[in-house]
């Protein structure tokens, strides 16, 4: 039997098990189709249609009775009189209704009740499939509410197997078929909880299994530092290493004795479901703390699954609320090509774990290195000339209107650019010391102004280009100039500067991780700055096809060899001239964001733009003809001068 409802919904509920796959054509994308598990299964299957197939959605079919499971450890423990117990799956069982799991009870139900033990050969027994790994993800989380209570080593041993069964690396890909897409993170709390619980003897614990690992000790001020070392088992081919480390000034903060409770999860890293839409995926094992509140920071060491130098690895802590990993609970204190040590702090209540990310898309290579210090230094010396260039000659080349506005563009274009590469320099020299976090902002809001600086005067170029070729016969005063060129070159700046620290900064999302510039991940500040800078090089793009046809058309219908070369050479030269000067050289950008993971891509995009106010200096002061000629003339009367005096 079949029931399609609407075809608006597109929703079809089969009655028998293979029924999607072999009788309900896949017609509309998006549509699904639910069909029942195998008789020695209970739950559904979805699917969804995609290209005309039928692709698994979630897979919700289980074969634990993990109601039964629950009364066998709980039945004593809980006030149950008269009541119901709460089950998995909003189940209950009434009074009376005890199910298969009465028969356990008696004379060995104080044994199953004092370290979970009854219940680990029914679990480990069964298959690690979608269903039944959700079904011992609500296990846990049930036994961490209601169960938690003098956590024994033996309770937590148990616990651990339970958990290491569906933590496995061999069937880590049933995950993706899981109903509940937040299993993973509600399985970190549901651990968290219960081993927060766990009680000491003589002062430690280690608890162990091949993929989850428990250690506890107890800490008080006088302790000199506390470490855990965690080795644990990744997958058939090796193992992978951790390191927590308490600081002792941090356990200076004690008022009196406590504990400190790890566990690393080698795996769970790829289990993790987050939002967050970049492409870097979890590097190392999972650690999580359970520290004294009054502890703020912990120091951990992960090993690098991906030991590859050209990716950069990020700190970062899992937040329990919002389900994601967030890099502002942590920062990088060292790191090299097997491993990084992070400083994260702790904030119990919202970082459940930490971790480190690999982000493959951007790779580092000492040659991109090269060419930005070289082409910084170079541009800054380019630009320093370029002004001075510009304050000799400026009486000699602001005759005429037009000339004076190109000149009045071209300082204030040098200008902005010589500051935002020092304070390029700067940002980077406050981002390795990594003490001050309000001169951090400061920089990235300067560092943002004078970027958007440089492009609106380089729209504002544009504008005085066109201005000359399609409004001849239309004059505009030089104090008009002036007001209209400054509100355009930094009125605007200013305005889109000032709005995104205004919004984001409150909410900490005015910087990102690791460096002092503007935030992506969280709150999509760098929207500020990539927006405006792609309209004005599209807009600056159409001035040059604009300037190419117009200076293209003079030689033709003349049927001149000679013109014809002439117009191609003065056209390439136009090119030549105004790629730099409009800023075109950073549309070079978007083909790092197509392929970015191509180095050749990224070479370029280095050298052009960290080589940009050499190109300036060359395009736009010595290759100008009147430039050129005030300079020489600039040189005769100096040295005619000095002749005159030697004389």
């Amino acid at each position: 039997m079949v029931c399609c409802l609407s075809p608006c919904n597109s929703v079809c509920l089969v009655y028998f098990p293979d029924a999607c796959i072999n009788l309900i054509p896949c017609q509309d994308n998006g549509a699904i189709c639910i069909q029942p598990c195998s008789p020695s299964f209970h739950g559904e299957t979805s699917f969804v249609c995609e290209d005309r197939k039928w692709q698994m959605l979630s897979d919700a079919c289980a074969s634990l009775d993990v109601q039964s499971l629950f009364q066998r450890i709980s039945q004593s423990e809980l006030p149950c009189s008269g009541g119901h117990l709460p089950f998995l799956g909003g189940g209950k069982l009434g009074p009376g209704k005890l199910g298969d799991g009465a028969k356990h009870f008696g004379a060995g139900n104080h044994s199953c009740q004092a370290d979970f033990s009854c219940i680990i050969p029914d679990i480990l027994s069964s298959p690690a499939i979608p269903g039944n790994i959700a079904d011992i993800v609500e296990l846990l989380k049930k036994i961490s509410l209601l169960l938690s209570e003098n956590v024994t080593r033996g309770k937590m041993q148990s616990y651990s197997r339970i958990a290491n069964h569906i933590l496995n690396s061999s069937i880590i890909s049933n995950w993706a078929f899981v109903k509940d897409r937040n299993a993973g993170s509600i399985l970190l709390d549901s651990v968290n909880l219960f081993a927060g619980k766990l009680l000491l003897r003589n002062g430690s614990e280690s608890i162990q299994e091949p993929f989850i690992a428990t250690k506890g000790y107890s800490i008080h001020r006088n302790t000199s530092g506390k470490s855990f070392d965690f080795s644990m088992e990744f997958n058939s081919t090796g193992n992978i290493t951790g390191h927590v480390v308490i600081p002792e000034q941090e356990l200076l903060r004690l008022p009196r004795a406590s504990k400190a409770i790890s566990v690393a999860f080698p795996t769970l890293g790829a289990i993790l479901e987050t939002k967050r839409p970049d492409p870097a995926v979890v590097n190392g094992m999972v650690l999580s703390v359970s520290l004294p509140e009054e502890l703020q920071s912990v120091l951990l060491t992960f090993e690098k699954l991906n030991k590859l130098e050209q990716v950069e690895a990020q700190c970062v802590g899992w937040h329990s609320a919002e389900r994601r990993w967030d890099p502002r609970a942590c920062q990088v204190r060292a790191h090299n090509a097997s491993a990084v040590v992070c400083v994260c702090a702790h904030r119990r209540r919202t970082y459940g774990a930490f971790s480190i990310l690999m982000a493959p898309a951007v790779p580092r290579s000492s040659l991109l290195d090269y060419i930005t210090r070289v082409g910084l230094g170079l541009s800054i010396l380019s630009l320093v000339l370029c002004l001075v260039i510009e304050a000799m000659v400026w009486q000699h080349v602001t005759k005429t209107e037009i000339t004076y506005m190109r000149h009045f563009c071209l300082v204030n274009i040098a200008a902005s650019l010589l500051v935002a590469d020092v304070l390029f320099i700067l940002a980077a020299i406050v981002h390795n010391a990594a003490l001050n976090y309000q001169l951090c902002v400061a920089a990235t809001f300067f560092l943002h102004f004078f970027y958007l600086a440089l492009f609106f005067w380089m729209f504002t170029l544009g504008l005085l280009i066109l201005y000359g070729l399609l409004l001849i016969f239309f004059k505009i005063t030089r104090s008009v100039f002036l007001v209209a060129a400054f509100s355009i070159g930094y009125g605007c700046p200013l305005v889109i500067s000032v709005l995104t620290v205004a919004i984001t900064e409150p909410k900490n999302g005015y910087l990102r991780n690791g460096a002092c510039w503007l935030n992506w991940y969280e709150t999509k500040a760098l929207l500020a700055f990539v927006v405006p800078a792609l309209s004005i090089i599209v807009m600056n793009l159409i001035v040059v096809v604009v300037v190419v046809v117009k200076t293209g058309r003079s030689s033709l219908g003349e049927g001149c060899k000679s013109q014809d070369l002439s117009s191609m050479i003065r056209v390439s030269k136009n090119i030549a001239l105004l790629t730099p000067l409009l800023g075109l050289t950073w549309g070079f950008g978007l083909a790092t964001i197509i392929d970015s993971r191509s180095l050749a891509f990224h070479v370029v995009f280095a050298l052009l733009n960290a080589f940009q106010g050499f190109f300036i200096l060359l395009f736009g002061t010595l290759l100008d003809r009147k430039t050129r000629e005030a300079l020489r003339m600039n040189c005769f009367s100096s040295r005619r001068k000095w002749g005159l005096e030697k004389s």
